[in-house]
């Protein structure tokens, strides 16, 4: 197990100890650097929920962007928070709260229901009949596709939240959230994250929730650790190099061997990574 584990966490980039504060400053400076180099973009484009890993991408990207803007005097630079409830979203105050700290320069709210449903009746008339697991894919992948249609509008490319705590455990839905153009909290795992919150400030009941995914009607608000069978503390402890159980260790390593293809470019004639596992 503990080459393995090693293996792993050189892939999630995943430091045992962290500053909060040079994280801080380092996530800002990508996103920075990004839009300077690839001057033609002016805009960062994110779907907010009101939970822990949107809020914390949410505000690094407004940092950022009020550092270019008072740095080179663009006031086209904006950072773009887009709200997609699915109907009424259960913890909608959250997702207020969550706008009220960022403090975007713009928010959207696209009700995604009317598309995902006719996306499900359509599939319904031609004889697919699809899951509620599956209809929680399309809306993932319907909030994607607003986001993407928003970031070409406004000249922007589209924040993903993933996080190395979610990275190592393929918990994000392919082509859905999983589909962006710049993830910023790559090599933070879940509780860094937190730090991160903590250090800007952020109201405490945005990180301190039961973290959630939310797509399933069944299944309202099932926390993401009832359904990866594995607790995040366990995840980090497991990242940082530290010795967990070894029913936890197998299941880390389990989502990580299964969901290898979520983290990979489609398969070529040249990729062999598949055939070796």
């Amino acid at each position: 197990m503990d080459s393995i584990q090693k293996e792993i966490i050189s892939e999630m980039r995943v430091k045992p100890v962290i500053d909060a504060r040079e994280e801080i400053e380092r996530s800002v400076q990508f996103l920075k650097d990004y839009l300077l180099k690839n001057n033609s973009i002016k805009s960062l484009v994110l779907g907010i929920s009101g939970g822990q890993d949107s809020t914390l991408t949410g505000k690094i990207a407004q940092m950022a962007i009020n550092e270019l803007r008072n740095e080179t005097g663009d006031d086209q630079y904006s950072f773009i928070a887009v709200r997609l409830p699915y109907g009424t979203q259960g913890d909608e105050s959250d997702c207020h709260l969550a706008i009220k700290f960022i403090q975007p320069t713009k928010v959207y709210t696209i009700n995604i229901k009317p598309a995902v449903d006719a996306s499900v009746q359509s599939l319904k008339v031609a004889g697919v009949k699809i899951s509620d697991f599956l209809k929680g894919n399309e809306k993932a992948r319907e909030r994607m596709k607003v986001q993407y249609s928003i970031a070409g509008y406004h000249n922007g490319v589209v924040l993903g939240t993933d996080h190395s705590s979610e990275a190592v455990t393929g918990f994000f839905t392919k082509h859905g959230d999983g589909a962006c153009d710049l993830v910023p909290l790559f090599r933070l795992n879940k509780r860094q994250g937190k730090l991160l919150l903590q250090e800007l400030g952020c109201p405490e009941q945005l990180y301190l929730k039961a973290p959630t995914a939310d797509l399933e009607d069944e299944k309202p608000q099932l926390p993401d650790e009832v359904a990866l069978r594995v607790t995040y503390e366990e995840i980090d402890d497991f990242l940082e190099g530290k010795k967990i159980s070894e029913k936890a260790a197998n299941q880390i390593v389990h989502h990580w061997l299964k969901t290898k293809h979520k983290r990979s470019a489609a398969i070529s004639v040249f990729a062999d990574w598949w055939i070796k596992e």
